[in-house]
């Protein structure tokens, strides 16, 4: 009995040591899974998704497509086994999936993605397009037996392909016909040897040989994800029939041609025709957004402009009856910082105008607020669905710190919530009845996972648990919502992340963490970043200030003009009001963030030294600089009335570099090598190099091949190293922990003397 006793004790104890909970650390993101572009099946019964992971190395993500059964019944089950797999889609009929695929080189990059079949009944997936440039955004044809896809593959691009292939096949041949080839005869290689060797000068792939020198004639000439642009390979229209077996060979057809891109393919309801977008101005930034709208025939044959929208549209949804279309856009006029994304419907005739449903609605149709942690690949994108019956369309918004999903009538735009919560809904998907609905979710202590209502009961489900397990080993807290007036009456809201063991008797240090954008918004959604801040003892105040989305037209734009400016008051307040609580050390203070953030946190800095520190990451220290270098223009008068050679000192009163000599708390700076959003020489080089001058402690943290997308989809060590940098600069200077790798030289050791040595008799 009494060593029945002492088992049942020593297993109770072992159970409560491995329920023990640790805290979150900043390598768990390596052991992170998202969730990517759901994918409902036509009868609802099944849900396709792209798993995505950090891989092996730890240098990059593996994407692989998965299913699940819509009814929750069962775990989920991998479907392909590639590195590289993205963008399932349902054939009509349920039977296939059409997915991209990506194979990858030798030196771990990948090849241009080539669309790829899978069947439902078994069997393995396979290859059906070889397009030097890749496929993307498939779309099957009504009656599932062709598939349309965007490709920047040209004809010159093919012709060189063609005779690749035609010179390794003659190489095959060649050694085929003779494996073990003699000797030439002596009288034969002598005149071989007469022949003249060709020129060192020429080569007869000269022609083909394709330049790696950029030749701009374009004022966006990159894009930050993209690097350097190639006008000479647009977007273009390709069809291609859908093979069902492996030994079933297709080959895609280039249905649109011409020099400017085009997108949004969207299938007429009996196949006949492809709707799609596209503007054909060639530099259209010097005009305000426009987009026009065009149709081709489903085989190919000639192109047919319907209308043009005077804004920048996003994806196209067709209604079930095939007369209307639907689209989430913003008015290009006036010229705001920022225009709240509306929800628009457009009959598909010629000159159609749009109707704007969500004009009086004010909130932010299709976004809502962001984390650290979306899918860093294949997160796929939203488009409004409509119900059934063509009444409803079905999209998310942005309100207040949450994303919500919600029915909107097609007549009056009246809406109708269809989840609510602290909680963001990330993509969302419906099935061709509408009956059942499936979508990512995140809140602040979860990642995403899939869930699903079903439309008739509004029955809620959780589908995956693809985190549970790690997440149950983490003491992960919620944080809390505040809210505080600012200096002219406007209410601001909140969030204060705490440390696990919490003790408002106590004394922490702080940091301000500033979201970028501008026009973005924190809000309940999963923060690595927060959480691991506040698991190393810090207490993180995370606000959203004027210019913030979510929270309407009016507060969104305020800033225009005048940023930063009275953005920087609400989030000094955001401190005071945190100070005041009596937790908080006011003597250890730090601020951070990116991009806008990091302009922000520049500007902080310069404005006042009531922070012991600052992260100032992918960051803006001059606007003149910024305005010159960025990918993108500014011509249009949205953050400026001008530009810098009109407006110096509007320029200049805004930049945070003009305040340098201002600055005396000791700045780190995070930046990207290959960030062409916020250039580091229109940023944080600057900002160092002065404050070097100054003798202020600084230190530039820079990550070779890294983006402006660094914390959020960057290289897993990087995302890794970025945040050990955030808070150990922070644990240097608010902590007190010796740091000395941010010094200059290592301190010098004292070097004991030592006692003379006595005097050896010489040996004899």
């Amino acid at each position: 009995m009494r060593a029945l006793t002492f088992v049942a004790v020593f297993l109770a104890t072992l159970g409560c040591v491995f329920a023990q909970k640790r805290n979150i650390t900043e390598k768990d993101l390596f052991d992170f899974v998202w969730i990517g572009d759901p994918q409902i099946s036509p009868d609802g019964a099944r849900v396709a998704f792209v798993r995505v992971t950090v891989n092996e190395k730890k240098e990059g993500y593996d994407t692989s497509i998965w299913t699940i059964p819509a009814a929750g019944d069962d775990q989920p089950h991998q479907l392909t086994n590639g590195k590289h797999d993205s963008a399932p889609r349902w054939s009509p009929d349920g039977k296939f999936i059409v997915f991209l695929r990506a194979m990858e080189k030798k030196d771990g990059k990948a090849e241009p993605a080539q669309l790829c079949m899978l069947a439902l009944a078994g069997g393995d997936s396979f290859e059906f397009t070889e397009l030097p440039k890749g496929a993307s955004g498939p779309r099957w044809s009504p009656d599932g037996r062709t598939i349309a896809f965007t490709s920047t593959t040209n004809a010159d691009d093919l012709r060189k392909q063609e005779k690749k292939k035609r010179k390794e096949e003659e190489e095959k041949k060649a050694l085929a016909a003779s494996p073990l080839a003699e000797s030439p005869a002596p009288d034969k290689r002598k005149k071989q040897e007469a022949q003249p060797s060709p020129s060192p000068n020429k080569s007869e792939n000269d022609s083909d040989r394709e330049s790696d020198i950029h030749v701009v004639t374009r004022a966006v000439y990159r894009s930050d994800e993209e690097g350097y642009l190639d006008p000479k390979r647009p977007e273009h229209l390709w069809i291609v029939a859908a093979p069902h077996s492996a030994e079933e060979k297709v080959q895609p057809k280039q249905i649109t041609s011409g020099r400017f891109n085009e997108g949004n393919p969207l299938w007429a309801k009996d196949g006949s025709k492809i709707y799609f977008t596209s503007l054909h101005v060639d530099e259209p930034y010097y005009d305000l957004p426009k987009t026009e709208l065009y149709s081709i025939p489903g085989s190919g044959g000639e192109v047919t402009k319907i209308t043009t929208f005077d804004m920048d549209v996003g994806e196209l949804s067709l209604k079930p009856d095939g007369k209307q279309i639907a689209f989430v856009a913003a008015n290009a006029q006036p010229v705001n910082s920022y225009t709240q994304p509306d929800l628009w419907i457009c009959d598909l005739a010629p000159e159609a105008k749009p109707r704007n449903l969500t004009a009086t609605f004010d909130y932010d149709l299709g976004s809502g607020v962001f984390g650290d942690n979306a899918p860093p690949r294949a997160g796929g994108g939203n488009v409004p669905l409509w119900t059934a019956d063509g009444k409803s369309l079905i999209e998310v918004y942005g309100k207040e710190g949450r994303t919500i999903l919600a029915r909107f009538d097609a007549t009056s735009g009246g809406a109708t919530d269809l989840t609510n919560g602290n909680q963001a809904v990330v993509r969302f998907r419906a099935s061709r009845d509408g009956a059942r609905l499936v979508y990512t979710l995140s809140t602040a202590t979860r990642l995403n996972e899939l869930f699903t209502i079903n439309g008739v009961g509004r029955e809620l489900r959780q589908l995956t648990h693809l985190n549970d397990k790690l997440l149950s080993q983490l003491n992960l807290t919620e944080p809390e919502e505040i809210s505080y007036q600012s200096f002219d009456g406007k209410k601001i809201q909140a969030w204060v992340q705490k440390p696990v063991d919490f003790d408002a008797a106590k004394k922490y240090p702080l940091i301000l963490d500033i979201h970028g954008g501008p026009h973005a918004a924190y809000g309940y959604i999963f923060e690595h970043e927060f959480q691991w801040m506040a698991a190393k003892g810090y207490v993180v105040l995370y606000p959203n200030p004027r210019g913030s989305t979510t929270y309407g037209q009016d507060f969104g734009n305020i800033i225009q003009y005048h940023y930063p400016g009275d953005d920087y008051k609400d989030l000094m307040l955001g401190v005071d009001e945190v100070v005041r609580r009596g937790y908080v050390d006011d003597k250890k203070l730090g601020v951070t963030g990116g991009s806008g953030g990091g302009l922000l946190t520049n500007w902080v800095v310069g404005q006042t030294n009531r922070f012991a520190a600052a992260v100032a990451q992918r960051d803006i220290a001059s606007w003149t600089d910024w305005w010159y270098t960025a990918d993108f223009t500014l011509f249009q008068p949205t953050w400026f009335k001008a530009p810098p050679f009109r407006d110096e000192g509007d320029f200049k009163a805004r930049s945070p570099i003009t305040y340098i000599k201002n600055v005396q708390t000791p700045t780190m700076f995070i930046l990207g090598e290959k960030d062409y959003r916020t250039p580091p020489g229109a940023g944080g080089e600057q900002m160092f190099r002065a404050l070097k001058f100054r003798k202020i402690p600084t230190v530039m943290v820079s990550f070779p091949d890294e983006t402006h997308e660094l914390s959020r989809s960057g290289h897993p060590w990087h995302r890794v190293e970025r945040l050990q940098h955030i808070v150990g600069w922070f644990d240097r200077w608010l902590m007190g922990v010796a740091k000395p790798e941010y010094d200059v030289a290592p301190a010098e050791v004292p070097i004991k003397s030592k006692a003379p040595e006595k005097a050896q008799p010489p040996v004899s």
